[in-house]
């Protein structure tokens, strides 16, 4: 482990709501060592937007990492050249023309479609009954495995996610994970002969990636592009309907739902953190690094470092926050960003906003996870009627 100074955290407080703490780590100890998840935590941005990029130190290759060990060596877990290879190969099927072009006319006719069919029930669960297969429809269109249903593509997202967080080696979240895994590569096989066109294993196939790659890259796809966007819908919509002044500022042409979509990513951030594995000696403000150290980069409190954010703890459509880095920085830059701010900004808020008059909550909104963050539920009614 690395010579930073011990933060010990509360586990089960920590996942109810990691802000708190990691408030008092950047103002005490902004590299510190957690025993309760044997890492050391970078918490504040300006180290974060650093060191993320140096990755010759701080490798993203995590050979006996949870993410390597339970869904195979995706390009997120290769760095240089390794990493660059792959990410050009699906580089295609998520371009932001792709996106504009191919992709977003497919995404607004199942949304809508959705929405269409969903808007006569008068409440429903905006987690599971609207953001869940908005989120699954997009997904199972990118990825190329079509005929996986939404409940399934949700399932095995979550597991994954689950399983990737699983420092606490809870078995039965082990073996669901692996069940997961085994599903997705059963649908793989299913469409690997002819797979969608532009889809991502079309476009890995035809640049003639090994299988194990192509593999552990759709579940990758899958691990962040099913339950991050989800949750950002939901919890945007939730975060609007908390706070009218921002929602007013939407409606009135003072600011957009990209800017909804983005606040909420910087105070939520749905990616709570980054694993790496310390590759090589280093030392950083008197703290040094051994090979085979794991290092978190924390994302969540990067994006609510006071250095950089006025009243970072607040939610506030008319923020700037160009400083946030809410889908990381340097060469591991979420690829799949633009099909995010597509399906959630220009497609599931607007509609929900457009075809739910009236919409409100009624009921609670708990949320959970650090590494990965969202509302377990968004209970809301509306009237029926087109806004």
């Amino acid at each position: 482990m690395s010579s930073a100074p011990h933060f010990d955290i509360d586990l089960a407080a920590f996942a109810a709501d990691p802000y708190p703490q990691l408030a008092q780590m950047r103002a005490k100890a902004p590299i510190a060592w957690v025993p309760q998840l044997g890492a050391t935590l970078f918490t504040c941005r300006d180290d974060i937007h650093l060191h993320e990029k140096r990755t010759k130190v701080f490798s993203s290759r995590q050979p006996g990492g949870l993410m390597t060990t339970l869904m195979g060596e995706n390009m997120m877990r290769k760095d240089a050249d390794a990493h660059m290879a792959e990410r050009k190969a699906v580089f295609p099927a998520l371009s932001p023309r792709t996106v504009t072009t191919h992709w977003k006319p497919i995404f607004e006719r199942a949304a809508l479609a959705h929405i269409e069919a969903l808007k006569p029930r008068g409440s429903c669960d905006l987690v599971a009954d609207y953001a869940m297969p908005v989120s699954a429809v997009a997904l199972k269109a990118i990825t190329g495995l079509v005929d996986m249903s939404e409940i399934e593509m949700d399932s095995v997202s979550q597991a994954m996610i689950d399983g990737c967080a699983n420092y606490a080696g809870i078995q039965d979240i082990e073996n669901r994970c692996h069940a997961a895994t085994a599903l997705i590569d059963a649908y793989i096989d299913r469409n690997l002969s002819t797979p969608t066109p532009m889809s991502a294993l079309a476009v890995m196939k035809d640049a003639g990636l090994p299988m194990d790659s192509i593999r552990a890259n759709i579940k990758l796809i899958i691990s962040g592009g099913q339950n991050e966007p989800r949750d950002a819908i939901a919890g945007t919509i939730w975060a609007l309907l908390t706070h009218p002044d921002s929602l007013d500022a939407v409606r009135d042409g003072h600011a957009t739902y990209a800017d909804a979509f983005s606040e909420y990513a910087r105070w939520m951030a749905p990616i709570g953190m980054s694993p790496r594995e310390v590759a090589q000696h280093d030392c950083i403000d008197g703290i040094s690094f051994a090979p085979g150290d794991r290092v978190f980069f924390m994302f969540g409190s990067a994006c609510r470092d006071a250095a950089h954010f006025e009243k970072p703890d607040q939610f506030d459509v008319t923020r700037n926050t160009q400083a946030a880095i809410s889908f990381g920085a340097g060469p591991h830059f979420c690829a799949g960003a633009a099909a995010a701010r597509c399906i959630i900004a220009d497609i599931a808020l607007p509609l929900a906003f457009k075809h739910l008059n009236g919409l409100h909550l009624t009921g609670d909104v708990p949320f959970s996870g650090w590494a990965f963050r969202g509302p377990l539920r968004v209970p809301v009614a509306w009237n029926g009627e087109d806004g």
